[in-house]
């Protein structure tokens, strides 16, 4: 018997909102990478969701139900990256211009926010769900 419906689906979107926090934090910090272990500049990584839907019959009636997120992959940006004149910097070709990141701060400070609320909006489901177990705990109880 499930006592908090929805939790583990609930769990499952802050887990997979916090990897994806990690992964923009990730491309903020590599924003001016131009060699990476490869040699080539960083590359950006996007976090891919899916969601998983149960199936439940019930009287009669087919209702389908979210279960939980899962992710499906952490996939590099193929978005090529900017060339920029600086032929002071070590990676200057013999035009002094340097290959880039793809990474673009403001959209990186965007998909922070966007994941920082969602990852609130489940964290707040989260403590309304127990709350209300909590309470249908104590109905009946005289105490």
């Amino acid at each position: 018997m499930d006592l908090i419906p929805g939790l583990s689906s609930t769990a499952s979107a802050l887990d997979a909102e916090r990897l994806r926090m990690n992964v923009v934090a990730e491309n903020i910090a590599n924003a001016f990478t131009t060699k990476d272990a490869n040699g080539q500049p960083y590359q950006r990584k996007i976090v891919a969701f899916e969601s998983v839907l149960s199936g439940e019959t019930q009287a009669g009636s087919s209702q389908t139900t979210l279960s939980s997120v899962n992710v499906r992959g952490v996939m590099n940006d193929t978005t090529p990256g900017k060339m920029v004149y600086n032929p002071g910097h070590p990676d200057a070709d013999k035009d002094g211009m340097v290959l880039m990141p793809n990474v673009d701060m403001s959209r990186e400070m965007v998909d922070l926010i966007v994941s920082s609320r969602a990852y609130e909006a489940n964290a707040q489901a989260a403590r309304i769900a127990r709350g209300m177990a909590k309470t249908a705990l104590t109905i009946g109880n005289k105490s």
